[in-house]
């Protein structure tokens, strides 16, 4: 797999294979633009012959600068500021005093431009997906008057991006879901990533999606990131939930590339694809022949593996019930086959009945040929049995106090045997209706009798079942419902509705409200609550506060002077009894605690601790607060000083040795001759002594000052990008690749 590097720099070839394929047309076309503008510019010359030099700069027609498009790598990392490009106007041709300026977004923070040579710098590392792009001004005045000589120009410096960002999931986790059985290729759902890096560029952004996690059940498309169905015939029933592991690529799935990844749960939705099942072939009931109408004389019931609608099924009754005696309804909740009696049986007529019974699904199933049903036998055998013991009421309701004794009688049931024998009846009660056997009955006469202590405020009613069965014959059972429902006594005392933590403020007045209280009881009198509230007898001629009755079964706890001080005390305890009006009263003592707080003018507590009063010493918050702000700022201030001198102290320049990269601009509306194939010398570019010092030196002439020492020559990378740089003798000619702006 490639290194870092190695990435970086096949990103930079590729900006230099751009910017050459974008200048050489330009280049062709220079000789013919210099031409016509020697054509055109002859004019103008003659007639300025007789000027000063200054006032044939007054009388230029116009200029304009000729660049191509800047670039600078994103993330290009260096000991040494990065050269970007260079600005040159044919003013500058050895013989004048000019200086470069440079303003616009980033210039002098970001950027920094030579005033001698027009060599741009990037001082600091970029990030195109920060900021892509960058516009700046050019312009070129008097080095000594700093007066204009050229109208300034716009260029834009472009952050070139590199695969620094991978692809992220920005919604994920995901959860899918798709019906079960579904077809192969079935779309689930659609899952992108994002890549912050350049989508015009390269294939930093180019991404290829793939699966780690969930073959052979699920495929994404590599492209679009869909999620399809791989596996025919998925059972729910088998299996419900599946995770799928997608991956994100870029570079277009190529090597080297970054990459993330999420994860998609798929559930799978349930569809009618199982018919219902009765757990046996062969139902058997006995029904005795008294069973009353509409009651249940038997179940049965049909499983289905589907879940929700698709489980649901309908009964019907098929076969062996021509007389209409039977009638068979679903439990909604059970999914269960309830077979009741619509007729009356009789034993003498007809002593059993087979029927054929069928449960079908609701909902249709998935195939149009499957059919989603299933039948049962059920064989039902009449009862010729004694009739049960009949009730003198179906329900009966009795009352019983709270806390009563045990073995307190709370009303007696009555039952009779209706038929001609007149058995004895026995009665007992449902202990399924009776887990905690709270109650007796006496089998002979039906008195129902307390077995356990009872409390209202745990169980306000009590349902219980009683059964009557004859002597000797215990298979007829009747059953009555008792309904118990225990009445209240004053067994709970009030007490305060919650636990009460008052304030009181060190300036406040005489009588002001310091805290409303009020009560709850957990019992529940008839006529309803009222509470009486006073001080206990300790308290009495307490000279600190007393209590106000509001008439709403609440009280006001009043301050009875304004000397309360927190130095001195800063908490009370005042005990309150509460009575409540019960037969007898009950009562309870709560205790009220008092805070003595500092409060501003207007009531507001600040303050409630001893410490925090004592602690300023004439000092606000806000003062407080203003000190360490000042702090803060003083320390930053020496941080950044520190900061911009260290800045200061770094070089600007890039040495021979470093690897330049270069784009050359060069401002050519007027043909200059000869003079301008010599305007610029790469040598002296690379010649530290010249760019460190911006100063020309007085011993050789100004046509010879920027001629390269011996042995001297202009670094790899700026042969790259300005042409190739020929010497011959005291001459040198360098051709410069440039863009005419239109």
């Amino acid at each position: 797999m490639p290194t870092r590097s190695e990435e970086m720099l096949m990103d930079l070839w590729m900006s230099l294979l751009l910017v050459w394929i974008t200048c050489v047309p330009s280049v062709s076309m220079t000789p013919i633009t210099g031409q016509s503008r020697s054509t055109q510019t002859g004019g103008s010359a003659a007639m300025a012959s007789g000027l000063g030099e200054g006032q044939r700069l007054l009388s230029r027609t116009k200029r304009g600068w000729v660049w191509n498009q800047m670039f600078v790598l994103e993330e290009f990392s260096g000991p040494d500021p990065i050269l970007v490009g260079r600005l040159h106007t044919d003013l500058d041709v050895g013989n004048k005093n000019i200086k470069y300026v440079l303003a616009g977004e980033g210039a002098g923070t970001i950027f920094a431009i030579n005033e001698l040579t027009g060599d741009i710098h990037a001082m600091k590392r970029l990030d195109r997906e920060e900021k892509a792009e960058y516009t700046l001004t050019a312009q070129v005045i008097n080095a000594d008057t700093d007066e204009p000589l050229e109208p300034p120009s716009e260029f834009i410096i472009k952050v070139q991006d590199i695969n620094d960002n991978p692809p992220q999931f920005l919604q994920g986790p995901y959860r899918a879901s798709v019906a079960e059985m579904s077809a192969v290729g079935t779309s689930v759902t659609t899952v992108t990533a994002t890549d912050a890096d350049d989508p015009v560029y390269g294939n930093s952004a180019k991404l290829v999606y793939s699966i780690l996690q969930g073959q052979p059940y699920f495929s994404v498309d590599p492209n679009s990131a869909t999620i399809k169905v791989a596996l025919n015939d998925m059972d729910r029933e088998m299996r419900d939930e599946y995770l799928v592991v997608i991956q994100a690529k870029d570079m277009g799935g190529h090597m080297g590339g970054l990459s993330g990844t999420t994860s998609l749960t798929v559930t799978l939705i349930d569809i009618n694809d199982n018919p219902p099942k009765f757990s046996k072939n062969l139902y058997e009931f006995v029904i005795p022949e008294d069973l009353p109408l509409g009651k249940m004389g038997g179940k049965v019931k049909a499983n289905d593996r589907d879940y929700g609608d698709n489980a649901k099924s309908t009964y019907s009754i098929i076969e062996g019930d021509d007389q209409g005696v039977f009638e068979i309804v679903t439990d909604t909740q059970t999914q269960e086959g309830i077979l009741k009696l619509k007729k009356p049986l009789d034993y003498e007529t007809k002593k059993a009945y087979t029927l054929k019974v069928e449960a079908t699904n609701i909902l249709p199933g998935h195939s149009s040929t499957a059919h989603f049903k299933d039948t049962a036998t059920v064989k039902i055998a009449v009862d010729d049995s004694d009739e049960p013991p009949v009730f003198s009421k179906s329900m009966y309701l009795l009352d019983v106090n709270e806390n009563a004794p045990i073995n307190t009688v709370i009303g007696t049931v009555n039952a009779r045997d209706p038929d001609s024998s007149k058995n004895t009846v026995r009665y007992f009660i449902d202990r399924h209706t009776d887990l905690e056997r709270q109650f007796n009955i006496n089998v002979d006469d039906g008195k129902i009798t307390l077995a356990k202590p009872l409390d209202r405020e745990t169980d306000m009613w009590h349902n219980i079942t009683v059964t009557a069965t004859e002597v000797g014959n215990h298979s007829p059972i009747s059953r009555a419902i008792v309904a118990i429902r225990v009445m209240d006594i004053n067994d709970n005392a009030p007490e305060f509705a919650t636990e009460y933590e008052a304030f009181l403020c060190e300036n406040g007045k005489p009588g002001q409200v310091i805290q409303t209280i009020s009560a709850v009881d957990k019992d529940d009198p008839v006529q309803g609550h009222y509470f009486n509230y006073r001080l206990v007898p300790e308290m009495l001629n307490n000279p600190n506060f007393t209590i106000k009755n509001n008439q709403d079964n609440s009280i006001s706890v009043l301050a009875k002077h304004d000397t309360f001080r927190r130095q001195k005390q800063e908490m009370y305890f005042l005990p309150i009894i509460v009575t409540d009006n019960g037969h007898p009263p009950m009562s309870s003592t709560n205790t009220l605690t008092i805070r003595v707080c500092g409060c501003s003018k207007d009531g507001i507590v600040q303050s409630c601790n001893v410490e925090a009063y004592v602690l300023p010493i004439g000092l606000s918050m806000g003062a407080l607060i203003a000190i360490l702000a000042c702090i803060i700022l003083l320390l930053v201030i020496v941080v950044l000083f520190v900061t911009l001198r260290r800045h200061k102290n770094e070089p600007l320049i890039i040495k021979d040795d470093e690897d330049v990269r270069e784009n050359i601009i060069r401002y050519d509306d007027e043909g200059g001759g000869e003079e301008d194939t010599e305007a610029f010398d790469i040598a002296t570019l690379q010649n530290p002594d010249g760019i460190n010092g911006y100063l020309p030196r007085k011993d050789i002439k100004p046509d010879l000052q920027f001629m390269p020492r011996a042995g001297q020559h202009s670094g790899p990378n700026a042969t790259q990008l300005n042409g190739e740089v020929e010497q011959d003798g005291k001459e040198k000619k360098s051709n410069i690749w440039s863009t005419l702006l239109r």
